[in-house]
């Protein structure tokens, strides 16, 4: 079977001959065209005399109502909060909109904007498609602490179902790049169960008491009361230090069952979301490159915690044999915060203060610069 370059390529080869030819030598010329091509004769004979068609195709369907300023628009709101799924972006979008317009970083036509609100979750993913990209993954360095395990409790996915703020997920997250010798700076990961909060803390070495320092330091900033943290089996929390803090101050201590990283889906979620997609997978060791970690986290923290929506499970069960999972609407943890009864009054008007003083964009722009220096100071 002949290609359609083949057929137009024989086409131009024999249409002045054809057209040049008697009756009978274009009887002759006709037949063999047709065996070669396979086209129907009367076809044949028209792309002979007048060549193949020239017409614009038609396309069908419905024409494309997101395209030109709706996508930029879309690509850069998308952008500017941390390209999250779609699934998280489309329920903070009139209030992502908004926060941009009073900041007066943005200005969308009416058009433009009715289009962004009405667009769906799949339509934004079609959108979105070529401007997505994907990240590679980094090392473990866990090591089990051996200590006190029959002391805390342990903590499974059963457990999930805490409905109050204050009960937090803990791990560690090494920048020791493609090797784990020597010493490397490190990041501690908290992240509430209830709300979503999370607090991304740089420190300077991997020990018992940089982490029970770093939680000490952690509770002003948080919006609710440490009730609890969970951990996975590594030496820096499984030791006596952090356990005796923990029953001092009337904290909830548990662990994770050993290699079932699934016990900790919230946090190491975070890990890659949060640390990972900011700071990469570099090495990191020196004092300038921590005070600069540090200050990245200054930033990371508001941009997070009041710019980004984030999902949470409310079913997972068997439903007509299919495994089914339900998340509540997106919502970012300072709406998860003010939306609780159990919150003081005192405290959310601290933050609510705080939030209308934030602008995303800055803060976003703060976080690039400061990544690129770090980048240039790890190379």
């Amino acid at each position: 079977m002949m290609s359609q370059r083949s057929k137009r390529e024989l086409w131009e080869t024999i249409q002045p001959r054809y057209l040049k030819a008697c009756k009978a030598e274009k009887q002759k010329i006709l037949d063999e065209f047709i065996a070669a091509t396979g086209y129907h004769r009367k076809y044949a004979i028209r792309i002979l005399r007048h060549g193949y068609p020239r017409g614009q195709h038609t396309r069908r369907g419905k024409k494309p109502v997101y395209r030109g300023e709706v996508v930029v628009a879309l690509e850069q709101i998308w952008e500017i909060y941390g390209r999250i799924c779609s699934k998280r972006l489309h329920p903070f979008l009139p209030e992502g909109i908004k926060i941009l317009e009073r900041c007066g970083e943005m200005r969308l036509s009416p058009e433009t904007k009715q289009l962004l609100l009405r667009m769906s979750r799949a339509t934004m993913d079609r959108c979105l498609r070529p401007v997505r990209f994907q990240l590679p993954h980094g090392l473990s360095t866990t090591k089990p602490g051996t200590l006190l395990k029959k002391a805390i409790a342990v903590r499974t996915f059963a457990d999930w179902d805490a409905d109050q703020p204050g009960f937090i997920e803990i791990d560690l997250v090494a920048h020791c790049g493609d090797r784990a010798e020597g010493q490397y700076l490190n990041t501690l990961t908290c992240t509430d169960i209830c709300t979503g909060w999370t607090e991304p803390i740089a420190l300077r070495r991997r020990s018992q008491q940089t982490v029970r320092d770093a939680l000490h330091a952690l509770r002003p900033q948080l919006p609710f009361a440490l009730l609890g943290i969970d951990s996975d089996n590594g030496s820096e929390f499984i030791n006596e230090l952090l356990y005796r803090y923990c029953v001092e101050d009337h904290i909830t201590f548990t662990r994770s069952r050993p290699y079932q990283k699934n016990d900790q889906a919230h946090v190491e979620q975070k890990n890659w979301s949060v640390v990972r997609h900011t700071v990469g997978y570099a090495r990191l060791e020196s004092d300038a490159e921590l005070a600069l970690l540090t200050s990245i986290y200054a930033d990371l923290r508001l941009y997070i915690n009041f710019f980004q929506p984030v999902l949470k499970l409310v079913f997972k069960g068997r439903v007509d044999g299919k495994f089914i999972k339900t998340y509540d609407q997106a919502s970012t943890p300072y709406q998860r915060i003010m939306t609780r009864k159990d919150i003081p009054l005192e405290t959310k008007a601290r933050f609510t203060d705080l939030y209308v003083r934030l602008n995303p964009v800055a803060l976003r722009n703060s976080i690039d610069q400061k990544v690129d220096q770090l980048w240039k100071l790890s190379k």
